[in-house]
């Protein structure tokens, strides 16, 4: 899927993720662009949803916070199911995808007869810095 050009909220809501060093709420990113013409968070949210929809932006469904993908040039959509290491201490979020995961999570999912609309993995714990 190549990602559609985007609106100039889009692109502004997406470079304050892009540019972000943790995942950020929908009123973060509105404190954020208040400079910027944001007055209202249905705003954010409008665009947020069409990030998500082209895959550059994820949501994080433990902690109510958005990241920008981490590898947006591909297609996220395409490869399966992804995973988020969430750093209880310093907030850092690690992006991965496993193929085994997902075919194992697959399988399960058809052998259940089971139709899934949506799937979040989110693994929340202390990276290896705060770890030490």
């Amino acid at each position: 899927m190549t990602t559609p050009q985007l609106t100039k909220n889009q692109s502004l809501v997406f470079d304050v993720l892009e540019k972000a060093e943790g995942p950020l709420s929908a009123y973060t990113i509105l404190d954020k662009l208040r400079d910027h013409g944001f007055r209202a968070p249905l705003q954010v949210y409008r665009a947020l949803e069409k990030l998500l929809e082209y895959g550059v932006v994820h949501r994080l469904e433990s902690i109510n916070s958005f990241v920008a993908c981490a590898h947006p040039g591909d297609d996220c959509h395409s490869h399966g199911i992804v995973a988020f290491a969430i750093c209880e201490s310093c907030g850092q979020v690690m992006e991965f995808h496993d193929h085994e995961v997902d075919h194992r999570l697959m399988a399960w999912v058809r052998g259940q007869k089971f139709k899934p609309e949506k799937t979040t993995i989110e693994i929340r714990g202390l990276c290896e810095a705060c770890a030490a």
